[in-house]
């Protein structure tokens, strides 16, 4: 697999999905070029483009949910983030994602 074929393939594919969801790519090229880039590396050893950030389980259900763009099954945590965990994709009035920060999962309290 061209790596960077797939990268561009990936953009097309999430794009229209994210952007239904009230997402957008990053807008800092470099962070989402990296990240989109440790996708096709996660894909081409376990077959499926995982979050980068998060770890995969012994669990089938449980990886699922991190397959990217895993927006849908951390709806809520990631709205209040205002991003997803790795920070590939951002709310779409984001336009400086720096300052945007990581909610622990343990201190996040939904409502």
């Amino acid at each position: 697999m061209n790596p960077e074929a797939r990268k561009k393939a990936l953009r097309l594919l999430f794009e229209p999905l994210v952007t239904e969801l009230g997402y957008k790519f990053t807008p800092n090229a470099e962070d989402a070029d990296f990240l989109l880039e440790q996708e096709v590396m996660l894909e081409e050893k376990y077959g499926m483009p995982y979050c980068p950030c998060q770890a995969r389980s012994k669990v089938r259900a449980e990886n699922m949910e991190i397959v990217c763009p895993c927006i849908p099954f951390h709806r809520e945590h990631y709205d209040a983030m205002r991003r997803c965990w790795c920070g590939l994709f951002v709310h779409k009035d984001v336009t400086d994602p720096d300052g945007l920060r990581q909610i622990p999962p343990s201190k996040f309290a939904k409502k």
